[in-house]
């Protein structure tokens, strides 16, 4: 055990999607609760609390001595601004102790508000290297959320090189693809992930296309839909690499989910700084499961094991696995138990195919060869458990279906008991010290150990004399220690009189009931930060009158391409440069060759994801001397701008950062400028009316705007081809599949999706259609974009040449780019998708 870490510097975070969920958290042992209100925040599905509520929310909290954070993880568009400034402001005053933020641009805001309030990067914001940490830091950052990719070694890794204290996600649901990196959602339905939507299209059921030909997978169809993490018996490993604050999500799950998650991860972090290494029993185990489960997993947190995180043959919570059905009777089924079970529980019948109705109700009898047992039967019983008779039609079950214990009312009833009461849920320990001589006030002074608050209280009676029974410590312990129904319990008791003296007894009451009183009222009170005053809309480059005219008459065409042929085919049109995004970078050179010969600037792409240890990557991107860098993240934006800095004077390729970094606001266009990009790409997520917003107050100068993609929907360390076109578990034995053959996901309504990979076996799916938004060219022309980019993913030279023609008459305004979608549209088999750019 690293000695230096005590328990104190160790924080249990959990989730509160409401007021009963919050009361659990406290109730089980939280040391803080994270929590949304109805705006602003990733959970928009949840009831979340009011934002007036701020103050009470607070207030409860501060007097049990528990943190609140208010999570704020979502893009703030340009028409939001304002009303996100006054949330600020509103969490400021209320004292909370933290805001959760993704938006970089929103952290610029908050720092103009309040150089002192605390901000917390979100998992959202992508952080999963030391460098992006870096990144973060001239924002003053408290803590920075990891991404759930990180395992134990990249954790240690991180702490030890960045130094900024770091909260990971230990339970719950896992999601397939990289927090902040998910545009599925905004794709198929208008509702962003990064917008709190989520719609959870990893949980539906796909087919596995290779080599365009249907693979049978039997019964795994939920080939995205990873189990959920649960990491209770790796807290002494978490602990010891570094991590400070254990996060559960949840905000949509039960208050006694959370009081059962909540319970079992307090007792773990204590048991660890008790001496005590042994992991959870059996039955704590069962009990999580029983709460939430899709099946438990590590997620990446031992490193990648692609088989044990999706196992694909249902995606919805289970509970505990009791057994399969061995027989069938008239009126029961007979099952080996595997875990035990009691009359009243709830059950599953689960015959393989969740897509169809299941068959499920309450236990109504236990039997042994005919005979009814009373109470709970344990594992390794053979039993006929005989269904409610009109929940369940035995005629759908069969012999080997599996049966899952998917509710224990028992264990709900013992949960909703921690936080169902009008006791306190948690007492704080008082030192309280008594001083007086005779003829004067009993003097006492009260101090709330953990808040270090003291308040003195003196009796309105003076002291006597005693006759007969002087107050000795025992008396004034048992009268001043009667603290039964308040936060305090008598922890010390120091005793200073001058002889035999004595006071009423009802005078000791009032002095204890008013020092309490006085320290109780001390506890809510909210922390106080600085706060400006200011509008978040003082700094975007528009006049009074309205926008300043920036239109632009020359408009650079770009390309990006995925293969050596879509290059050479690009650079044997007019545009003005190519990007090079390939799997491997061992192909670059080749492309760099090409762009030289034909006298055009090449620009090469980094990966979506920067993961420690991964610098190697840029280093030979710096070598091959391109000439711009298409950046993707914070953390290799860091490593190219300290590379610019350390080499002064000497030429650099122009930094160029990519949708990934989610610009949606003109303080986030500001923000990456004054850090160093040269141009940026703004984010997915806005639709036109949201884009013109941000164009409208952004210096759009510097901006290029990618005008046709398939949209890169999941971006994810799960690898398909690994889990179900290989025996291996991670790219050490896979085989590469990925290097013979092309795999796609087929969605219900036959669309198949592309499935690529990138140097760090991390796979993108991409949209089946690609969608355009040459319609908007001149609102965007108009608002001095300078530079439009189209990328390409399997399109054939021939294609490539065909497209870039049109842009380029659309952008010199020879058609109009409505003429272009629809040329696109006649011509592409697929046709295209005005995507999500089209107002929602």
């Amino acid at each position: 055990m690293n000695m230096n870490i005590q328990r104190g510097d160790i924080e249990l975070l959990a989730p509160a999607g409401d007021w009963d969920c919050m009361r659990a958290a406290v109730a089980n042992g939280a040391d803080a609760v994270f929590f949304g209100v109805e705006k602003f925040n990733a959970r928009a599905r949840a009831n979340n609390f009011r934002s007036e509520e701020l103050p009470e929310i607070m207030a409860f909290l501060h007097s049990y001595g528990v943190q609140g954070f208010l999570t704020f993880n979502i893009l703030v568009f340009e028409d939001e601004l304002r009303d996100a400034k006054l949330l600020i402001e509103m969490c400021i005053n209320a004292g909370v102790d933290a805001v959760i933020v993704q938006d970089l641009g929103l952290v610029k805001l908050i720092r103009e508000l309040s150089p002192d309030f605390p901000i917390h990067g979100s998992t959202q914001m992508t952080i999963t290297s030391p460098e992006a940490v870096e990144f973060t830091k001239p924002f003053g950052l408290e803590r920075v959320v990891l991404g759930r990719e990180n395992n134990l070694k990249q954790i240690k890794k991180i702490g030890e090189q960045a130094k900024l204290p770091m909260e990971v996600f230990v339970h719950g649901a896992l999601c397939v693809s990289y927090s902040g990196q998910c545009l599925t959602s905004e794709m198929w339905g208008g509702r962003s992930a990064n917008r709190g939507e989520c719609a959870q299209a990893c949980r539906l059921p796909y087919d596995l296309m290779v080599d365009g030909e249907h693979k049978p997978m039997g019964d795994v169809a939920y080939l995205l839909s990873p189990k959920d993490l649960a990491a209770i018996d790796l807290v002494p490993e978490l602990i010891e690499a570094g991590v400070v604050s254990f996060k559960i999500e949840g905000r949509l799950k039960s208050p006694e989910y959370v009081a059962n998650v909540v319970s079992k991860y307090r007792k773990a972090i204590d048991r660890y700084f008790d001496g005590d290494r042994s992991a959870p029993s059996k039955e704590e185990v069962r009990e999580l499961q029983q709460s939430f489960s899709r099946g438990f997993t590590h997620g990446f947190l031992d490193g990648t094991n692609n088989k044990k995180l999706v196992e694909g043959t249902f995606p919805k919570s289970r509970g505990v696995y009791i057994g399969r059905v061995e027989r069938i009777l008239r009126d029961a089924v007979t099952v080996r138990l595997d875990a035990p079970l009691k009359r009243g529980d709830g059950v599953v019948f689960d015959a393989g195919d969740p897509t169809k109705k299941e068959e499920g109700g309450r236990v109504y009898d236990l039997r042994r060869q005919g005979v009814k047992i009373e109470g709970e039967a344990q594992e390794g019983t053979l039993l006929e458990l005989v269904p409610g008779r009109n929940d369940v039609d035995l005629r759908k079950v069969h012999v080997g279906d599996r049966v899952w214990k998917t509710n224990d009312p028992a264990l709900d009833k013992r949960l909703r008991a921690t936080y169902e009461t009008e006791k306190p849920y948690r007492v704080f320990p008082l030192h309280v010290r008594v001083e007086g001589a005779a003829g004067q006030p009993l003097r006492t002074w009260w101090t709330d150990v953990q808040k270090g608050n003291t308040v003195e209280i003196a009796s309105e009676l003076l002291l006597e004399q005693a006759n007969k029974r002087p107050m000795d410590a025992a008396l004034l312990e048992d009268q001043l220690g009667r603290l039964g129904g308040t936060l305090y319990q008598l922890d010390q008791l120091e005793v200073a009189l001058e002889g035999d003296l004595i006071v009423p007894v009802r005078e000791l009451n009032r002095m204890r009931r008013e020092a309490v009183e006085q320290l109780t009222g001390e506890r809510p009170k909210p922390p106080v930060y600085v706060k400006t005053m200011i509008d978040p809309l003082d700094d975007a480059p528009a006049s009074e009158e309205g926008p300043v005219n920036k239109s632009v008459t020359a408009p650079v065409l770009t390309a990006l391409c995925r293969n050596l042929e879509q290059v050479e085919a690009a650079l044997q049109t007019d545009v003005e440069m190519i990007y090079a995004d390939f799997e491997f970078i061992k192909q670059f050179p080749a492309a760099i060759e090409a762009a030289r010969k034909a006298g055009k600037p090449i620009a090469l792409a980094t990966p979506r994801i920067h993961m420690p240890g991964e610098n190697g990557y840029h280093a030979n991107i710096l070598k091959l001397q391109p000439d711009a860098v298409l950046v993707r993240n914070t953390g290799a934006l860091y490593y190219y701008l300290r590379a610019r800095a350390e080499n002064p004077g000497k030429p650099f390729p122009r930094l160029i950062g990519d949708f990934s970094l989610n610009v949606a606001n003109h303080k986030a266009v500001s923000l990456f400028k004054e850090a160093g990009l040269d141009m940026i790409t703004p984010s997915y997520d806005l639709n036109i009316q949201q884009m013109v917003d941000m164009l409208t107050h952004s210096d759009t100068s510097a901006l290029e705007i990618v005008i046709q993609q398939h949209m890169p929907m999941f971006h994810t360390e799960h690898c398909v081809y690994c889990t179900f076109m290989s025996e291996g578990t991670d790219y050490t034995n896979c085989g590469r599949p990925c290097e013979d053959h092309r795999a796609s996901l087929q969605d219900r309504i036959g669309m198949s999706h592309p499935v690529r990979v990138d140097e760090g076996c991390r796979n993108t799916v991409y949209n089946a259609i690609e969608q355009s938004g040459a319609e908007y060219i001149r609102n965007f022309m108009e608002l001095g974009v300078p530079s439009y980019r189209v990328e390409f993913l399997e399109e054939t030279p021939d294609k490539v040449r065909e497209v870039l023609a049109l842009y380029r008459d659309a952008l010199d305004g020879r058609i109009t780019g409505t003429k272009v979608w629809k040329t696109l549209k006649a011509t592409n088999q697929l046709g295209v998708t005005r995507g999500q750019l089209v107002n929602k």
